[in-house]
Protein backbone atom coordinates (compact mmCIF):
# COMPACT_ATOMS: atom_id res chain seq x y z
CA UNK A 1 0.00 0.00 0.00
CA UNK A 2 1.39 3.47 -0.91
CA UNK A 3 2.14 5.45 1.85
CA UNK A 4 0.15 9.16 2.05
CA UNK A 5 2.54 11.98 1.58
CA UNK A 6 2.41 15.02 3.88
CA UNK A 7 1.97 17.18 0.89
CA UNK A 8 -1.01 14.76 0.11
CA UNK A 9 -2.34 15.16 3.56
CA UNK A 10 -2.15 19.35 3.11
CA UNK A 11 -4.11 18.91 -0.46
CA UNK A 12 -6.82 17.09 0.91
CA UNK A 13 -7.14 19.29 4.40
CA UNK A 14 -7.23 22.32 1.80
CA UNK A 15 -10.60 20.69 0.12
CA UNK A 16 -12.10 19.82 3.38
CA UNK A 17 -11.50 23.48 4.37
CA UNK A 18 -12.82 24.61 1.16
CA UNK A 19 -15.62 22.36 1.41
CA UNK A 20 -16.77 23.51 4.91
CA UNK A 21 -16.18 26.95 3.77
CA UNK A 22 -18.81 26.90 1.57
CA UNK A 23 -20.96 24.89 3.53
CA UNK A 24 -20.86 27.79 6.37
CA UNK A 25 -22.00 30.39 3.86
CA UNK A 26 -25.23 27.81 3.18
CA UNK A 27 -25.98 26.91 6.54
CA UNK A 28 -26.84 30.82 6.89
CA UNK A 29 -29.01 30.56 4.33
CA UNK A 30 -30.75 28.15 6.08
CA UNK A 31 -29.54 25.26 4.16
CA UNK A 32 -29.63 21.96 6.85
CA UNK A 33 -27.22 19.41 4.78
CA UNK A 34 -24.79 22.31 5.28
CA UNK A 35 -25.19 22.64 9.16
CA UNK A 36 -24.74 19.27 10.18
CA UNK A 37 -21.55 19.12 8.17
CA UNK A 38 -20.28 22.28 9.96
CA UNK A 39 -21.70 20.18 13.14
CA UNK A 40 -20.08 17.23 12.14
CA UNK A 41 -16.68 19.42 11.85
CA UNK A 42 -16.78 21.19 14.95
CA UNK A 43 -18.99 19.42 17.78
CA UNK A 44 -16.13 16.69 18.59
CA UNK A 45 -13.61 19.47 18.96
CA UNK A 46 -16.08 21.24 21.20
CA UNK A 47 -16.73 18.58 24.05
CA UNK A 48 -13.19 18.35 24.00
CA UNK A 49 -12.73 22.13 25.34
CA UNK A 50 -15.72 21.50 27.07
CA UNK A 51 -15.00 18.52 29.08
CA UNK A 52 -11.23 19.95 30.32
CA UNK A 53 -13.58 22.55 31.51
CA UNK A 54 -16.57 20.67 32.74
CA UNK A 55 -15.85 16.79 33.01
CA UNK A 56 -18.37 14.81 32.04
CA UNK A 57 -21.18 18.06 31.90
CA UNK A 58 -19.67 18.47 28.88
CA UNK A 59 -22.57 17.16 26.46
CA UNK A 60 -24.92 19.53 28.34
CA UNK A 61 -22.67 22.33 27.76
CA UNK A 62 -22.22 21.92 24.16
CA UNK A 63 -26.33 21.26 23.66
CA UNK A 64 -26.76 24.84 25.25
CA UNK A 65 -24.29 26.52 23.26
CA UNK A 66 -25.42 24.58 19.68
CA UNK A 67 -29.14 26.24 20.86
CA UNK A 68 -27.45 29.74 20.68
CA UNK A 69 -25.11 28.83 17.78
CA UNK A 70 -28.18 27.48 15.77
CA UNK A 71 -29.91 30.78 16.40
CA UNK A 72 -27.59 33.46 16.19
CA UNK A 73 -26.21 31.45 13.03
CA UNK A 74 -27.02 33.85 10.50
CA UNK A 75 -25.96 37.10 12.16
CA UNK A 76 -22.45 35.70 12.19
CA UNK A 77 -19.98 37.91 9.99
CA UNK A 78 -16.70 36.06 9.25
CA UNK A 79 -14.27 33.10 7.75
CA UNK A 80 -14.54 29.89 8.94
CA UNK A 81 -11.84 29.84 11.48
CA UNK A 82 -13.60 32.99 12.82
CA UNK A 83 -16.55 30.22 13.14
CA UNK A 84 -14.90 28.18 15.45
CA UNK A 85 -13.58 30.50 17.31
CA UNK A 86 -17.13 31.92 17.42
CA UNK A 87 -18.29 28.00 18.56
CA UNK A 88 -15.59 27.97 21.24
CA UNK A 89 -16.18 31.39 22.81
CA UNK A 90 -20.11 30.15 23.16
CA UNK A 91 -19.47 27.04 24.19
CA UNK A 92 -16.96 28.80 26.56
CA UNK A 93 -19.45 31.38 27.96
CA UNK A 94 -22.09 28.16 28.74
CA UNK A 95 -19.22 26.31 30.71
CA UNK A 96 -18.52 29.21 32.80
CA UNK A 97 -22.13 29.45 33.25
CA UNK A 98 -22.52 25.68 34.46
CA UNK A 99 -19.71 25.91 37.25
CA UNK A 100 -21.16 28.87 38.58
CA UNK A 101 -24.41 26.90 39.10
CA UNK A 102 -22.78 23.96 40.13
CA UNK A 103 -19.44 23.36 41.96
CA UNK A 104 -16.32 22.06 39.94
CA UNK A 105 -16.45 18.40 39.24
CA UNK A 106 -13.24 16.77 39.16
CA UNK A 107 -11.53 16.21 36.04
CA UNK A 108 -11.39 11.98 36.31
CA UNK A 109 -15.08 12.67 35.12
CA UNK A 110 -13.86 12.13 31.10
CA UNK A 111 -12.42 9.47 30.01
CA UNK A 112 -8.39 9.83 28.40
CA UNK A 113 -9.77 8.38 26.13
CA UNK A 114 -12.20 10.96 25.04
CA UNK A 115 -9.31 13.51 24.82
CA UNK A 116 -8.06 12.88 20.83
CA UNK A 117 -5.65 15.47 20.05
CA UNK A 118 -5.51 16.63 16.57
CA UNK A 119 -1.75 17.13 14.76
CA UNK A 120 -0.02 20.68 14.97
CA UNK A 121 2.22 22.03 12.86
CA UNK A 122 5.16 22.92 15.18
CA UNK A 123 7.77 20.46 16.67
CA UNK A 124 7.09 21.39 20.53
CA UNK A 125 3.35 20.56 19.86
CA UNK A 126 3.87 17.20 18.09
CA UNK A 127 6.23 15.74 20.50
CA UNK A 128 3.74 16.61 23.26
CA UNK A 129 0.82 15.65 21.62
CA UNK A 130 2.25 12.06 20.24
CA UNK A 131 2.81 11.58 24.30
CA UNK A 132 -0.71 12.57 24.66
CA UNK A 133 -2.35 10.32 22.88
CA UNK A 134 -0.71 7.24 24.98
CA UNK A 135 -2.58 8.16 28.06
CA UNK A 136 -2.94 10.97 30.84
CA UNK A 137 -3.90 12.99 28.85
CA UNK A 138 -6.29 14.97 30.92
CA UNK A 139 -5.13 15.21 34.21
CA UNK A 140 -1.46 16.39 32.41
CA UNK A 141 -3.38 19.43 30.56
CA UNK A 142 -5.42 20.15 33.80
CA UNK A 143 -2.65 20.09 35.82
CA UNK A 144 -1.42 23.10 33.57
CA UNK A 145 -2.28 26.51 35.00
CA UNK A 146 -5.19 28.11 33.39
CA UNK A 147 -4.49 30.29 30.85
CA UNK A 148 -2.11 27.65 29.22
CA UNK A 149 -4.40 25.04 29.61
CA UNK A 150 -6.95 27.00 27.94
CA UNK A 151 -4.27 28.19 25.35
CA UNK A 152 -3.47 24.56 24.28
CA UNK A 153 -7.10 23.59 24.28
CA UNK A 154 -7.98 26.36 21.64
CA UNK A 155 -4.77 25.96 19.84
CA UNK A 156 -4.39 22.53 19.35
CA UNK A 157 -7.94 20.90 20.06
CA UNK A 158 -9.70 23.49 18.37
CA UNK A 159 -7.06 24.37 16.05
CA UNK A 160 -7.55 27.93 15.95
CA UNK A 161 -4.65 30.75 15.06
CA UNK A 162 -3.21 32.76 17.97
CA UNK A 163 -5.72 35.93 16.76
CA UNK A 164 -9.25 33.64 17.21
CA UNK A 165 -7.74 31.72 20.53
CA UNK A 166 -7.24 35.58 22.06
CA UNK A 167 -11.00 36.53 20.69
CA UNK A 168 -12.37 33.83 22.54
CA UNK A 169 -10.22 34.72 26.18
CA UNK A 170 -10.16 38.25 25.12
CA UNK A 171 -6.44 38.13 25.00
CA UNK A 172 -4.02 39.16 22.93
CA UNK A 173 -2.56 37.07 20.09
CA UNK A 174 0.70 37.23 21.43
CA UNK A 175 -0.33 36.28 25.37
CA UNK A 176 -1.89 33.33 23.90
CA UNK A 177 1.10 31.82 22.02
CA UNK A 178 3.18 32.53 24.65
CA UNK A 179 0.72 30.57 27.09
CA UNK A 180 0.12 27.69 24.52
CA UNK A 181 3.97 27.50 23.64
CA UNK A 182 4.85 27.17 27.13
CA UNK A 183 1.91 24.93 28.27
CA UNK A 184 3.18 22.42 25.37
CA UNK A 185 6.73 22.82 26.48
CA UNK A 186 5.65 21.11 29.96
CA UNK A 187 3.52 18.87 28.27
CA UNK A 188 6.96 17.49 26.16
CA UNK A 189 8.74 17.58 29.55
CA UNK A 190 6.37 15.80 31.59
CA UNK A 191 6.11 13.37 29.15
CA UNK A 192 10.34 13.23 27.90
CA UNK A 193 11.77 9.91 29.16
CA UNK A 194 14.16 10.27 31.81
CA UNK A 195 17.89 9.87 30.55
CA UNK A 196 19.81 7.11 31.62
CA UNK A 197 23.23 8.77 31.57
CA UNK A 198 22.22 11.31 34.05
CA UNK A 199 22.99 10.08 37.68
CA UNK A 200 20.73 10.09 39.71
CA UNK A 201 21.93 12.60 42.77
CA UNK A 202 23.20 14.89 39.99
CA UNK A 203 22.68 18.53 40.92
CA UNK A 204 20.96 20.82 38.07
CA UNK A 205 23.13 23.28 36.75
CA UNK A 206 21.17 26.13 38.18
CA UNK A 207 20.52 24.85 41.71
CA UNK A 208 24.41 24.18 42.08
CA UNK A 209 26.22 26.95 44.05
CA UNK A 210 28.27 29.33 41.57
CA UNK A 211 32.15 29.20 41.98
CA UNK A 212 33.49 31.98 43.84
CA UNK A 213 33.41 35.26 42.33
CA UNK A 214 30.87 34.11 39.89
CA UNK A 215 27.77 35.69 39.44
CA UNK A 216 24.61 33.61 40.13
CA UNK A 217 22.64 32.55 36.95
CA UNK A 218 19.75 34.04 35.65
CA UNK A 219 17.16 31.68 35.85
CA UNK A 220 13.90 31.12 33.02
CA UNK A 221 10.44 32.72 33.72
CA UNK A 222 8.75 29.80 34.79
CA UNK A 223 5.35 31.66 36.24
CA UNK A 224 3.81 32.52 33.03
CA UNK A 225 5.57 36.26 32.45
CA UNK A 226 4.07 39.09 30.96
CA UNK A 227 1.53 38.11 28.34
CA UNK A 228 0.60 34.98 29.89
CA UNK A 229 -2.32 36.33 32.53
CA UNK A 230 -4.36 33.55 34.12
CA UNK A 231 -8.05 33.69 33.38
CA UNK A 232 -10.58 35.47 35.61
Amino acid sequence: MARVTKAEVRAEDVVKEDELSRALRAAQNGDEASFRLLYRDVQPRLIRFAGAMVGGDAEDVTSEAWLQISRDLHAFRGDLDGFRGWTATITRHRALDHLRRRSRRPASDLPVEELVTMAAEGDTESLALDGLATGDALRLICDLPRDQAEAVLLRVVMGLDAKSAGKVLGKRAGAVRTAAYRGLRRLAERLAPPSPEAPADTVPPETADPPPGALPAQRGDRSGGPGAEGVR
